[in-house]
Formats: structure tokens, sequence, C-alpha cells
């Protein structure tokens, strides 16, 4: 029996979605400056650093050496490649919009676990990613304000490859990591992640010498996103357990796009907005039953 949801769990709901929801500001922020690579890099090596430090203190290992494997694996498909894709992306489109795009990353995990036969497509699960497509064609249209310009397509593009990055991890982790701690995952992952980010370095170098507010927002990444708030969702999941930890996913577009606005003045047309509550009720649909 599940036990109740407390208020103390609704904080860190709260707390996680607005830190996620920041993230596409943060990175806004620093990958026009910094590039897709070096921003994913240095938010999954400070951060994944970070992690191990504070694991270390609370006497886990996460057993780097005998999990390299499923790090490499996981940290690959699920965090050097989404994170990269984003990192390009947020140098072309608003903060906002990305955040709404990320909220298909349970559509395409539906598809995923259909594909490899690890989960049923019911009616009502068809449905949801029929309202995600429907969403995704209105979100990725240009017109109308959201800051078009020559490389928005592939800028939506690229987001929506990252959260099909996202959708394939499950899959992944039933396959290569069984067995493996959670806690483990944050971190491994991580450091896999910065490892197989290296080779893309001297080839897509950053355009300018980064600013205070540029490594400010760097660093706020890279401890908060990718550092802080892996530890509340994982006490999420312990507490709440998966299925109402994802509810996460609902709130995160929402402080994105308060973020936006609040911060880059950022202000998204009618039609985005439609297409970002499709896409939430695709989601709805497709986590639920």
């Amino acid at each position: 029996m599940m036990r109740p949801v407390r208020p103390a769990d609704y904080a860190r709901l709260v707390a996680l979605a607005a830190i996620w929801g920041a993230a596409f500001i943060f990175m806004r922020v620093a990958a026009p400056v910094l590039g897709a690579a070096w921003t994913a890099e240095l938010r999954v090596l400070v951060g994944g650093l970070a992690l191990l430090a504070w694991l270390r203190l609370g006497g886990f290992d996460p057993g780097l050496r005998a999990h390299w494997r499923a790090y490499l694996i996981v940290g690959a498909a699920g965090i050097a490649a989404p994170f990269a894709l984003y990192s390009f992306a947020a140098g072309h489109a608003p903060a906002s919009l990305l955040a709404i795009v990320n909220a298909t990353s349970p559509i395409f995990g539906l598809a995923w676990n259909a594909s490899f036969r690890d989960e049923r497509v019911t009616l009502r699960k068809a449905a949801g990613l029929a309202l995600g497509v429907a969403g995704v064609a209105l979100v990725a249209r240009p017109e109308g304000g959201t800051g078009g310009g020559p490389m928005f397509g592939w800028a939506v593009a690229a987001a929506l490859a990252a959260c099909c990055f996202y959708g394939v991890v499950g899959v992944l982790i039933k396959r290569f990591a069984q067995g493996v701690p959670s806690k483990g995952l944050a971190v491994g992952n991580q450091l896999a992640a910065a490892v197989v980010l290296i080779p893309l370095l001297p080839l897509l170098p950053p355009a300018a010498m980064p600013s205070a507010l540029v490594i400010a927002n760097m660093l706020a990444l890279a401890l908060l996103a990718s550092g802080v708030a892996f530890v509340l969702y994982f006490r999420l999941i312990a507490d709440l357990g998966a299925t109402r930890a994802l509810t996460v996913t609902y709130l995160i577009p929402l402080f994105g796009l308060l973020w936006g606005w609040l911060f880059l003045g950022e202000t998204l047309p009618a039609q985005a907005l439609a297409g970002g509550l499709l896409i939430l009720g695709g989601t709805a649909l497709v986590t639920r039953g």
C-alpha cells in the first residue's frame, strides 16, 4: 500500500520542477557563448563530481568500476546525447518553448517500450501519442513570435531528438543496468557522459570568453539541475515510487514559462501554448494507466 503524499513531498516535487524548469533558462544564457559541447560537458562533469562528493560523504559507493559498462551505455544515450542536443537547441529557441517540448519525453518512452515489447499500447495511450504529435506540430511552427529564425526548426528537432533519447533510458536500464542502485546511476551516468563528450570539445570550441553571468548560469546548471535535482528526484522515488515522482513532468513546463517570462522576457504565442496543453494532455494519458 502506498503511503499518503505529505507536505514535505509536495515541497520537494515543486522544488524539483522549479529547478528543472530553470535549467532551460541556464542553458539559454550559457549555450550561445560556450556552445553545445562545452555546455553539456561542464554540466555533467561539475554536477557529477559534486554529486559524487556528496554521496561519498554519506558513505555511499556508486561502484564506478563494477558498473562502468552500465554507466557508459545509459550515460551516453540518456545524458550525453540529450544534454548536448538541448544545449544546441538552447542557442536557437526560447527556453520556455524547450521546457514545453521536454514534456514529450514520457510519450517517446511509451513508443520505445512498445517497440521492445516492454509495455502494451492501450487505446488511451494511443490517444496520448496522437495528442502529443498534434501538440508538437503546433509548438514547432516558428510563426507568431516564438523567435523563429533560420535555425529554429533545427532547434526544435534537436529538442525532440533529446526527448527521444530520454525515452529510451528505461529500456536501456532494464537491459543493461539491472541491480545498479539508483543513486549510482545518478552519478555514474553523468561521469560517463563527461567522458563520452570529451572528443567533441576541440571540434566545437566556445564562441567567446564567458562573462560572469554566463559562468554563474553554467554553475547553476551543473550544481542545481544536475546535482541537487537528482538528490530530490531519487528521494521522491524512494518515498513515493517512480510513477508518482514522474508527475514532475507536468510542472516543469509551467516553471519554464514562468522563469522565461521573469528572467528573459520571453512570451509565447497562443498556438505554442495550445500545443503545450496538448502535449501535457498526451503525457497524462500515456503515464496514467
